[in-house]
């Protein structure tokens, strides 16, 4: 079982949308939350800054970063909660092995997934970065990576994502999907083959026990 982070284990998304929101206004492009949710949501780092580089030239694109990282880092210290039924889900997952490929950076997930208490779940060797593939979402790579890691065979992977990127990562590393749909991404953009899309966390164990 392979968990994205950010709106699978921690509810991060909001956060990150409201601050992406306001950078665009004062920098000089203006987003709605659709856009937000379809450009950046579930992409690795690498992928959001080049986004904002093409759009806005190197210089913005560097303060954008500077002050997403001091204003995310600020929301999540004083915010951030683990989504809503996924302790639930954790303690009553049927299956042995779990870990988690986030596009987000190994400090991100510590802070966040420290900040939430859901790190002691997780050991140090069972959470995978975007940052060690060459090609994040919606490339298969990191789930790949995170297979091979695990020792396990892709056919035998299932993965939880909230975003259209992830889902279609997953079904291209040839893994079965569940999409998680009670966060910012709607259902229908997580819809497609060999992907199961649900909207509470607690509903997870019997998802997989059925699949």
């Amino acid at each position: 079982m392979i968990f994205d982070c950010d709106g699978v284990l921690v509810d991060s998304e909001p956060l990150a949308l409201r601050v992406c929101l306001d950078l665009g206004a004062e920098l000089g492009w203006p987003l709605t939350e659709d856009e937000v949710i379809d450009r950046f949501l579930g992409r690795s780092e690498r992928a959001v800054e080049q986004q904002i580089a093409e759009r806005l030239g190197a210089e913005l694109a560097a303060r954008w970063g500077e002050e997403y990282r001091i204003r995310l880092s600020h929301a999540i210290d004083t915010e951030l909660t683990e989504v809503d039924g996924v302790s639930e889900a954790l303690a009553a997952l049927p299956v042995p092995l779990f870990c988690i490929a986030s596009s987000g950076s190994h400090d991100k997930m510590r802070r966040t997934l420290g900040r939430t208490g859901l790190r002691e779940r997780f050991g140090d060797d069972r959470i995978f970065s975007a940052s060690e593939v060459a090609r994040g979402k919606p490339e298969p790579d990191l789930f790949l990576y995170a297979a091979d890691r695990m020792g396990v065979a892709p056919a035998r992977c299932a993965v939880v994502e909230d975003s259209q990127y992830g889902v279609r990562a997953a079904r291209a590393a040839g893994m079965r999907a569940f999409g998680y749909a009670g966060g910012l991404t709607p259902a229908d953009w997580l819809a497609g083959p060999g992907t199961t899309v649900f909207d509470d966390m607690r509903k997870l164990p019997a998802l997989l026990e059925n699949a």
